[in-house]
């Protein structure tokens, strides 16, 4: 499998060029590189992101229009042709070498792997409370909506390229995470969850650091939800008859 890695990244000049170079230095047993193309989008930084990226040995392109989504559908876009694509933050709150973790659920026949950080080991202070509380709600939400059992609307993930073309995605916000989850639910496509280790993200968050962000978040995974519940409920009937 050709492996494409994207990370959207806002401010994260401590922390991206080690997230870059973790993940180039991931290596097969015949020591060939693991991942085939690596984008990082830079949405709007005003320090030295981009510089770092590159200097790490990563691609970088723009996405002016601010958003998560945004950045996301950006650096998808700018990937080379690749199987699987792999998502991850740029504050290296993952450890790269899970990666590998999410490939092999990939290779075992899912279409949508996520890292679930509530079923692996996190730093103390690693989430928020009010990032466990959205996580709770929402995956009670899926399962209750969709039938599905999930654990978390964990960032760091993989998706078949094909699986990623078929959902369409839309979000350009918050609701990114679990529009693609809900999507893939509906559409009959075989998701996993993995278990991955959480340390404490180097900077601020953008969305958990702050009230603002907090709010936004919360709106937009809930109207997201909400939006699924009725556009995917006609999916499932027009693929079920």
């Amino acid at each position: 499998m050709t492996i494409g890695v994207v990370i959207p990244a806002l401010n994260e000049e401590l922390s991206v060029g080690l997230v870059v170079s973790d993940l180039l230095a991931l290596k097969n047993t015949d020591g060939s590189r693991i991942v085939d193309d690596l984008v990082v989008c830079d949405n709007g930084s005003t320090d030295a992101t981009a510089e770092r990226a590159r200097e790490a040995g990563g691609r970088v392109v723009h996405e002016g229009t601010p958003g998560y989504g945004a950045a996301c559908l950006a650096a998808v876009d700018a990937l080379e042709n690749s199987d699987v694509i792999l998502f991850t933050d740029a504050d290296q709150a993952f450890h790269a070498q899970q990666a590998m973790r999410l490939l092999a659920g990939i290779k075992a026949g899912a279409d949508l792997v996520i890292g679930s950080r509530t079923l692996g080991k996190r730093e103390r202070h690693a989430l928020t409370s009010s990032q466990r509380f959205g996580n709770w709600l929402a995956c009670r939400l899926i399962r209750l909506f969709w039938g599905q059992r999930m654990t978390d609307l964990g960032p760091f993930r993989a998706i078949r390229h094909v699986a990623y073309d078929e959902i369409k995605m839309r979000n350009r916000a918050y609701g990114w995470t679990v529009e693609m989850q809900v999507k893939a639910i509906a559409r009959g496509l075989n998701v996993l969850e993995v278990p991955v280790d959480t340390r404490q993200r180097i900077g601020r968050s953008k969305i958990s650091g702050t009230i603002r962000g907090v709010i936004g978040a919360g709106f937009g995974i809930l109207g997201m939800i909400a939006k699924l519940r009725l556009t995917t409920h006609r999916i499932t009937q027009r693929r079920i008859t």
